[in-house]
């Protein structure tokens, strides 16, 4: 006697084949189970789950301390409750006062050249070349003194560059600046630089 359209026989074949989707589900509540039990790493934590302390700010050279590469560290505490992987590779429940990861923050390569001291410079002692002398250009200092700062026309060209921190120190070095003071940010856009298509009405 043959089976009703749509119903598979009884038998070996459907019993396997029940089988079969027991075990897969069971495999994949397994595989669940296992991927969801390893807390994320620390530094993997989203904004608001952490706090990361001010960095320390060398007096000297008003960058943080401890910069090397241009990158300095500030340590991060997760909140009370969070679970997570520190920066030692051990999953624990933070209280709020541990140290979770280190935040790798941007930091600048100074010299000893002064912000102050350069536009200080070139605004009263720019005619005898003294601002291109303090940053290591003396042919340039040399210029400007015969001609008497191009005749004051090169001196207030060279006020405004410093000023806008166009020119700087000639090893390629940045001047030493209030850390929360009036830096430029130069923007640069290269190959790399993700363009946005503009879209007319």
């Amino acid at each position: 006697m043959a089976a009703p359209a749509g119903r598979l026989p009884a038998g070996p074949k459907r019993r396997s084949g029940v089988v079969e989707a027991r075990i897969l589900l069971l495999l994949c509540f397994a595989g669940a189970a296992v991927g969801g039990g390893a807390g994320p790493k620390c530094d993997e934590l989203r904004l608001g789950q952490y706090v990361c302390d001010e960095p320390k700010i060398d007096n000297s050279t008003q960058e943080p301390m401890n910069c090397t590469n241009h990158t300095a560290y500030v340590q991060c505490l997760p909140a009370p409750n969070i679970t997570c992987k520190d920066h030692l590779g051990i999953e624990k429940v933070f209280t709020g006062h541990e140290v979770g990861f280190y935040k790798p923050i941007v930091c600048r390569n100074v010299n000893g050249y002064s912000y102050k001291v350069a536009v200080a410079l070139s605004l009263f002692l720019g005619w005898l070349g003294a601002d291109r002398f303090y940053l290591g250009y003396p042919a340039l200092g040399l210029l400007k003194f015969c001609t008497v700062g191009f005749c004051g026309i090169g001196s207030l060209i060279d006020f405004i560059l410093i000023s806008m921190q166009i020119v700087g120190p000639s090893d390629g070095s940045s001047y030493i600046i209030d850390y929360y003071g009036a830096r430029l940010t130069r923007l640069t856009i290269t190959n790399a630089t993700f363009r946005k298509m503009q879209t007319y009405p």
